[in-house]
């Protein structure tokens, strides 16, 4: 049931960050907030929510919660989590989202997992076994096959038809440190509550990028910012980020780090029905069969011994 848990919460992000790119590209089409601004946005909400939120459960639930101490040692340590798992990752897709294709960031996306399983062997010991390497390029080739079949970019002045050098790099480095993130700081993770993990995470997020921020925030004039773009920042901000960041490290003390990272495959699989919904796509025997192989390997990853342990 433990495991259920995780492979539910964990499903439950990665589908929150399906929506997330849609949203984050629309918005940057918009060009009205820079990406250092929106990531200063996202992380002054979920600090008050994580920070609010805590507070509120250890002092108004029927059995007073304790505060829960971390040392200073694991200060220092989550503020390099932070770097590596929230600050450099959300910095750097907000960024290659406005000078990249959707094609070309859901493919370097797909990356994540297998950049995961070697990090997760050379730093937690998490043995690559046959039926995990087999399950990540199985899920891997199909996402591949699905992006390739779905998705069709139109050059426009807001959706450039090819990806910018720097985009490439940006995505690169995204998948890179995300997947670092998951790999080296499972330990740290599982010593702590998430409510405490995520509260410390956005705080140190947040004052690294203020620095970088504080005098775009202090220009801008928000009354310009249209409705619908300002409900897709709500979007961002509570589900992209709160609720995203909240359910991954509870998945990440129940489930392998590989598996987590396994579950990144979800993305191009929402964006898909998405599209389907609204009218721009249809349904086809591509699609499903990529769908299938896709569940077929986060099934083959499940089973590994590894994966179990």
């Amino acid at each position: 049931m433990r495991a259920l848990w995780g492979h539910l919460a964990v499903a439950g992000a990665y589908a929150i960050f399906g929506l997330n790119i849609v949203f984050c590209k629309d918005i940057a089409n918009a060009a009205l907030v820079s990406p250092i601004v929106l990531f200063t946005l996202r992380a002054i909400g979920a600090s008050l929510l994580f920070w609010g939120l805590d507070l509120v459960r250890r002092r108004f639930t029927s059995a007073p919660v304790a505060e829960e101490k971390v040392s200073g040692g694991d200060l220092l340590r989550i503020l390099a989590a932070s770097a590596l798992g929230l600050f450099v990752p959300q910095l750097t897709f907000l960024k290659a989202i406005t000078i990249s294709t959707s094609i070309d960031t859901a493919i370097m996306g797909t990356l994540s997992p297998i950049f995961t399983m070697f990090f997760a062997f050379f730093f937690v010991g998490e043995p690559i076994t046959g039926k995990k390497a087999g399950g990540v390029a199985l899920s891997f080739c199909a996402v591949l096959f699905l992006i390739f079949n779905s998705f069709h970019a139109t050059p426009s002045a807001a959706s450039p038809a090819v990806t910018a050098p720097l985009g490439w790099a940006l995505l690169l480095l995204n998948s890179l440190s995300f997947s670092l993130y998951l790999g080296l700081f499972r330990p740290l993770i599982n010593r702590y509550s998430v409510m405490t993990f995520m509260k410390w995470m956005f705080l140190f997020s947040l004052l690294m990028s203020l620095p970088f921020s504080m005098k775009g925030m202090l220009a801008m004039d928000w009354s310009i910012i249209p409705g619908k773009v300002a409900w897709e920042i709500g979007y961002l901000i509570f589900f992209a980020t709160f609720v995203a960041y909240f359910l991954i490290p509870f998945g990440q003390q129940r489930i392998r780090p590989t598996l987590v990272s396994l579950y990144n495959y979800l993305q191009p699989i929402i964006a898909t029905f998405v599209s389907i919904w609204v009218g721009l796509d249809v349904l086809t025997w591509q699609k499903v069969l990529a769908i299938s192989l896709i569940v077929a390997g986060v099934l083959l990853v499940n089973r590994s011994r590894a994966a179990r342990s």
